[in-house]
């Protein structure tokens, strides 16, 4: 990366913030901390991926107060706080003269740590306090339960039940311990499954996580009570023996799950000790792994400050906010959640209408949303970040077992049954599923208006799954029956429902009958839906191109393909495009699927052809026109992008990238979901990635949708394990370099190339 552009795009402030909503993202590994400094004082919660409670609450593990005295925070004359980017660090400075202060916070990538280190020209007293809201168990009531799995409709009193919190050692030692019976138990007798119970995977019950707040040279100094916002807290404070230049503090993270607490002790313990040997290589590790992921991928735009305001400037340097936050998450063993990831905070910040604890966010915290969390990972590929993405498979992975035993218990064939609104142990969300159902309903179905028939949003990380192969040559043999799972479920699944409703299994040209389906969560009842269609096709053909597939498998899964249905068009006002599905009995959404065959699916796109019929759509379809936003989740800027609309694509890339409002840049939302909205980050990157390089197979199209009076340096990642660096300056391409060297030959350039240009070339 030019070093001598990137420090310019790490946030630096001047002041106090007011409160919590106005703190700065610190991670690693799969630790997130929001960090301020408020009235004097340095605060920060801490977040760990995997923390979820026995309702399926994603909790964090505390926030931490930090007291200096004398304080060389008395004001904030002399004060920066600074998040440096490619070292992945915080660093916090203030006071004058002999009582000039520097605090550094930082995250092991490697290890679940958390580094706290004051120096100063004069010896201080430092106050450091762990503060628990979990000092008591807390009654969750009425809307506060959207922080849960049981949203609307809890089952009875549903309570955040008390951690454990005490000295030891010198230390603050805190846990929160599930109870074997959770919301898995509730789901489970719920949805008909007790009978495989015993097969299938929990990850939630006896679930232990914490950790230790360990001070060099502190003691305990008591505990007290207090209030942040609108949540009571006590505090267990560690003080320094003496006054002393230097202060330092860890936090160690462990996460177990084991119905012994001593087990989980031990491990914590032992991390704990073999600390101390091992943090001058951590530290030196830790530096060496944000470099690298820097070096790996970038986007900087308008290092000038040329542009006629700095909107440009913007929307580069929050490319690059949002993906170090992503980096935070890179090891976890969930993925990034889209509705806050590891970065929310006291709700009233979202909404000032939700007095609830910091461990609030709406929309779940063990239920994950299939279509926006593709949105928090596709980014990856291109920025090169595959490595990342294992958290997001595994996840899959761990659920493949429970989701083919729904198609085993309620319809009797195979595949693996996966519903778009997903439980961490792979059922749907009980209040999704619905408690209030007709006697005589599907058990299999979620009874809702809006996720009734939507299976086929897995296939967007199948296609995940095998472009790993593509972009890093690394076999996905792994992961091969997990896809085929997936696919077997529609094959099966089509086939039994045409067997229910008739005599014949196909329609009359052979094909599946994909109905009732559904075009998101949007063209509901669908026959024939074409995003459900695309994604199928797609898969299919992906599947047959790996080499090490069976003769058996590959017969199989060529007779599937053979059997699904072409997709749909229609005409309106003379204008061809294409349809949602060949028919729907209604709209429920603000979805565009219509446009799926462009992007995720790619069968539409530059360099394909009839891309006329794809812009047509995205032109002139009344829903499409009617529906176009660039908030949250809406994928308007990565169509437009990929159709080559480049006017379009700029417009929409600068009102999804530009400045959230907030005090940190990318903290945008809450669109549809939360605060901060990882999907409307990760749609935004796949936007300006796909308006700089898009491919066809072999070919790559560079700057296929971008302003040729945009100034941009970039670095991104294509298939065949390809990288492509490139620095457009003043409407002119100054360098441009291909690795493998013999790639080049398949670099189009489309700068400045008009939309007659573009069509032509799919002809």
């Amino acid at each position: 990366m030019n070093a001598q552009n990137f420090p310019q795009y790490n946030p630096v402030w001047t002041s106090f913030s007011k409160n919590a909503g106005e703190s700065m993202p610190l991670g690693g590994g799969d630790i997130g901390l929001n960090v301020w400094v408020e009235d004097g004082e340095l605060l920060f919660y801490i977040s760990r991926s995997g923390t979820f409670d026995e309702h399926n609450t994603l909790l964090k593990l505390g926030r931490v107060r930090v007291k200096l005295a004398p304080n060389p925070f008395e004001d904030d004359d002399k004060f920066s706080q600074e998040l440096k980017l490619e070292e992945g660090f915080i660093q916090i400075q203030g006071g004058k003269d002999d009582l000039a202060t520097s605090i550094k916070l930082w995250v092991e990538v490697h290890q679940p740590i958390v580094h706290v280190e004051v120096e100063s020209k004069k010896e201080l007293v430092i106050e450091t306090a762990y503060e628990s809201w979990r000092h008591k168990n807390r009654p969750v009531k009425g809307a506060a339960n959207n922080a849960n799995s049981y949203k609307w409709a809890p089952q009875g009193e549903v309570i955040t039940y008390q951690d454990s919190v005490n000295f030891e050692d010198g230390g603050v030692l805190f846990y929160h311990q599930n109870r074997s019976q959770t919301v898995f138990d509730v789901a489970v007798t719920q949805q008909k499954m007790d009978a495989v119970k015993d097969q299938m995977m929990n990850p939630i019950g006896n679930l232990i996580f914490g950790g230790k707040l360990v001070g060099e040279n502190m003691n305990a100094a008591g505990t007290d009570f207090g209030v942040y916002q609108d949540t009571d807290f006590k505090s267990w404070k560690l003080k320094s023996k003496r006054p002393s230049k230097k202060h330092r503090f860890q936090i160690y993270l462990h996460t177990l799950q084991t119905p012994e607490q001593r087990e989980w002790q031990a491990g914590l313990d032992s991390l704990i000790q073999a600390q101390p040997k091992n943090s001058k290589k951590a530290e030196t590790k830790t530096l060496t792994w944000w470099k690298d992921f820097w070096e790996r991928s970038y986007i900087l735009t308008d290092t000038q400050r040329q542009a006629s305001n700095d909107t440009v400037w913007h929307i580069g340097r929050n490319y690059q906010l949002f993906r170090y936050m992503l980096g935070c998450n890179a090891y976890g063993n969930y993925p990034t959640k889209f509705n806050g990831g590891l970065f929310t905070v006291d709700p009233v910040y979202t909404n000032p209408d939700m007095p609830f604890t910091p461990d609030h966010r709406n929309w779940g915290g063990g239920t994950m949303t299939a279509q926006n969390q593709r949105l928090v990972y596709f980014p990856m590929l291109r920025s090169g970040d595959i490595d990342i993405m294992k958290a997001q498979f595994d996840f899959y992975l761990r659920m493949l077992k429970n989701a083919e035993l729904r198609s085993e218990v309620y319809w009797g064939h195979g595949g693996a049954s996966f519903t778009e609104q997903i439980e961490n142990f792979g059922l749907p969300n009980p209040a999704e599923y619905s408690w209030k159902r007709p006697e005589d309903y599907d058990s299999g179905m979620q009874y809702n208006a809006w996720l009734e028939y939507q299976w086929d949003t897995v296939l967007e990380f199948c296609l995940m799954m095998l472009e790993k192969e593509k972009y890093t040559g690394e076999s996905v043999e792994v992961y091969v029956p997990f896809i085929e799972s997936c696919l077997r479920f529609f094959d099966e699944h089509y086939q039994y429902l045409a067997k229910q409703r008739g005599a014949r299994t196909f329609d009359g040209n052979g094909d599946l009958v994909l109905f009732p389906g559904s075009a998101n969560e949007t063209y509901k009842m669908a026959y024939n839906a074409n995003s459900t269609i695309s994604a199928l096709k797609t898969i299919l053909e992906r599947l047959l191109e790996l080499h090490y597939l069976k003769v058996n498998q590959r017969a199989h899964w060529e007779g599937m393909l053979d059997r699904i249905p072409p997709l749909s068009f229609r005409e309106i006002d003379g204008h061809r495009m294409l349809s949602p599905a060949k028919l729907w009995e209604r709209v429920n959404n603000t979805e565009v699927p219509q446009l799926y065959p462009v992007y995720p699916w790619g069968i539409y796109g530059l360099g394909r052809p009839d891309l006329q019929t794809a812009i047509n759509t995205y032109e002139y379809d009344p829903d499409a026109l009617k529906f176009r936003s660039h908030v949250g989740w809406k994928q308007d800027n990565i169509f437009a992008a990929r159709l080559g609309l480049t006017e379009e694509a700029a417009k929409l890339a600068l009102r999804k990238m530009g400045n959230s409002g907030r005090r940190f840049p990318a903290f945008w939302g809450p669109g549809f979901d939360w605060v901060p909205d990882h999907n409307w980050g990760g749609s935004g990157m796949i936007g300006m990635q796909e308006m700089l390089l898009q491919t066809d197979d072999k070919k790559i199209h560079l700057f296929p949708a971008w302003p040729k009076d945009w100034d941009v340096q970039f670095k991104l990642h294509a298939p065949y394990q390809t990288t492509i660096e490139a620095v457009l300056e003043n409407g002119e391409l100054k360098e441009l370099k291909v690795l493998p060297k013999e790639r080049e030959k398949d670099v189009v350039n489309m700068l400045g190339w008009s939309m007659e240009e573009k069509l032509e070339r799919g002809k």
